[in-house]
C-alpha cells in the first residue's frame, strides 16, 4: 500500500508552483514544457494530492520546483514581503486611543469576536470544497436561501445529497441537526496557538519563536497547504523565512490569513502594530499576497476592536497596512465597490467569480474579496456578515471564520450575538493544541484580554 501525503509530494506541487507563476508573471514556459514532456500531471483540482502517485518523476519535480522558485516575478517591485518594504510603499491611518475605563467592555468583545469566529467556521464547514452552484442548490433544497441559518440535510433530495456530498470531516458535526458544541478546526487552532504564541514570548516574539511553538504544540498532521510545506522544511533543517519559499507553492494561499485574528485582537486602535506582529507571524509560511492577507485581517479587527469604529472604517484601516498596488489591494477593493453597488448579493458574488475565479479556492486574493465584500454588504449586522462570507464559495469555513470575527468586535457582547448561533456551541471548544480542548468562549475572552491590556 501506497502512503499518499497531502501538500507535500513533489510531483504534485509542480502544477501549483506553474500556476503560482502565471499569477506573479514569471515566465515559466520552459519549465512547463519540460513538465509536459516527462508526462507530469496538472495541480490537483481540490484535494491534496493527486490520484494516481507518480513516484518516478520525483527527481524531476523537485529539480523544477528549485528552478521555478528562482524566476524573477516583474511583481516584486508592487509586491514586497520584507515588512520594511512594505510599509514603505502604505500610508496607513495613526493609531487611535481605545477609550479609557473599557476593560469590561473589551473584554466582552473579544468574547463575542472568539463566539463570532467559531460560529462562522462553523456555518462554513459542511460545505468547504464545494463548488458555488452545489451550495447554492443545497441550501435552496432545504429551503435556506439566502443562507440565514445552519446548512441541514433535513429536506434535501437523496440524489442531489449524492451529486453534493457534505465535507467529509465535516459532515457529523457541523450540520444543525448534529452540531454539540465547537468541533476541531484548524481555523480555531491557529489563533488558540498564537495565544498559546503571545503568552510564551510576549508581542517580542520572533518567526523563529513560532516555528518552535509550532513544533512543539501543533501536530504535523493538522497543518495543511502552505503549512504542512513549512513544517516539512523546518524539520529538514530549512530556516525561516526560507521555509516559506522552499518548494512551497501555496506560500500566497489563505493559511497566513487564518492565523491573524489574535493579533488584532490584542493590538485595538493601533492597526499597524497589529499588522506588523501578523507579519512575523505569516513569513514563517507566506510571502507577498499571503503575508497581506494576514496583515488586512490584523489591522481590520485592531481598528474593529477599538468599539468606535464601523466596518467600513475598519476595512479602510485594514486596506491601508498593505500595498496598495498588490493584487489583494486590488480584490478587496473590487470587493468593496461589488457590494456597495448593488443589493443583491448572489450578483456581487458572481462578479468576484467571474473576475478571481482563475486563482485556486483557496487562494488569499480572492478569498479576501470575498470576506471584504461580504462584510461591506452586510454593514455589521452579525447574521448577515456570516452568512454572505459562507454563501459566497471558495474558503467557506475560513471566511465566515473572520466575518465572523470582525462582526462579534462590532457587535461588542456575546448577547448581541442571536442565540440560534451561539447556543449551539455550549461554550465548549474542541482542539487539537491539547493545553485548550475543551476550553470555554468566556476563558479564552479572558486571556486574550490579559495579552490585549499586557504593557
Amino acid at each position: 500500500m501506497t502512503l499518499r501525503l497531502t501538500w507535500v509530494q513533489p510531483e504534485d506541487l509542480v502544477g501549483h508552483e506553474l500556476r503560482q507563476a502565471a499569477e506573479d508573471g514569471r515566465d515559466a514556459a520552459a519549465v512547463a514544457a519540460r513538465w509536459r514532456r516527462a508526462g507530469g500531471p496538472p495541480a490537483p483540482g481540490s484535494a491534496g494530492a493527486s490520484a494516481t502517485p507518480r513516484p518516478d518523476l520525483r527527481p524531476l519535480a523537485e529539480e523544477l520546483l528549485d528552478t521555478l522558485t528562482s524566476l524573477p516575478s516583474p511583481l516584486s517591485a508592487h509586491e514586497p514581503t520584507s515588512l520594511r518594504a512594505i510599509q514603505a510603499l502604505t500610508h496607513p491611518t495613526p493609531p487611535e486611543p481605545v477609550p479609557t475605563g473599557t476593560g469590561t467592555a473589551l473584554r466582552d468583545r473579544l468574547h463575542a469576536a472568539w463566539l463570532g469566529r467559531a460560529v462562522g467556521c462553523l456555518l462554513g464547514k459542511p460545505v468547504e470544497k464545494l463548488p458555488l452552484p452545489a451550495i447554492r442548490a443545497l441550501a435552496r433544497a432545504a429551503g435556506n436561501w439566502p443562507l440565514t441559518t445552519w446548512f441541514t440535510a433535513r429536506g434535501v433530495p437523496p440524489e442531489l445529497l449524492a451529486a453534493h456530498p457534505w465535507n467529509r470531516r465535516s459532515a457529523t458535526t457541523s450540520l444543525a441537526e448534529n452540531i454539540d458544541g465547537m468541533p476541531e478546526d484548524d481555523d480555531l487552532n491557529y489563533p488558540l496557538l498564537n495565544l498559546l504564541l503571545l503568552q510564551r514570548y510576549g508581542r517580542g516574539f520572533t518567526t523563529a519563536d513560532v516555528a518552535r511553538l509550532w513544533l512543539d504544540e501543533l501536530p504535523a498532521g493538522r497543518a495543511f497547504t502552505a503549512e504542512r510545506v513549512a513544517y516539512r522544511n523546518l524539520l529538514d533543517g530549512v530556516e525561516p523565512p526560507l521555509t516559506a519559499l522552499r518548494r512551497n507553492p501555496f506560500r500566497e494561499w489563505i493559511g497566513a490569513q487564518i492565523r491573524a485574528d489574535a493579533h488584532g485582537w490584542t493590538h485595538p486602535g493601533d492597526p499597524v502594530a497589529a499588522a506588523a506582529q501578523a507579519h512575523r507571524d505569516a513569513v514563517l509560511t507566506h510571502t507577498a499576497n499571503g503575508v497581506y492577507g494576514a496583515m488586512f485581517v490584523a489591522g481590520t479587527l485592531a481598528t474593529a476592536a477599538t468599539g468606535t469604529a464601523d466596518v467600513h472604517r475598519s476595512l479602510a484601516s485594514g486596506l491601508a497596512v498593505v500595498p496598495p498596488r498588490s493584487r489583494l489591494a486590488a480584490a478587496v477593493r473590487l470587493g468593496i465597490a461589488a457590494a456597495r453597488a448593488t443589493d443583491d448579493f448572489d450578483s456581487v458574488v458572481d462578479r468576484l467569480h467571474a473576475e478571481l475565479g482563475g486563482y485556486h479556492w483557496v487562494h488569499a486574493v480572492p478569498n479576501a474579496a470575498l470576506l471584504a465584500a461580504a462584510l461591506t454588504h452586510a454593514d455589521g449586522d452579525f447574521s448577515r456578515s456570516v452568512c454572505a462570507a459562507v454563501s459566497g464559495g471558495w474558503d467557506t469555513d475560513s471566511n465566515g471564520a473572520t466575518a465572523g470575527s470582525v462582526a462579534g468586535l462590532l457587535a461588542g457582547h456575546p448577547d448581541r450575538l442571536p442565540e440560534r448561533w451561539t447556543s449551539p456551541l455550549k461554550n465548549r471548544l474542541a482542539t487539537s493544541v491539547p493545553s485548550f480542548d475543551g476550553i470555554g468562549f468566556d476563558t479564552l475572552a479572558d486571556l486574550t484580554h490579559t495579552e490585549a491590556v499586557r504593557p
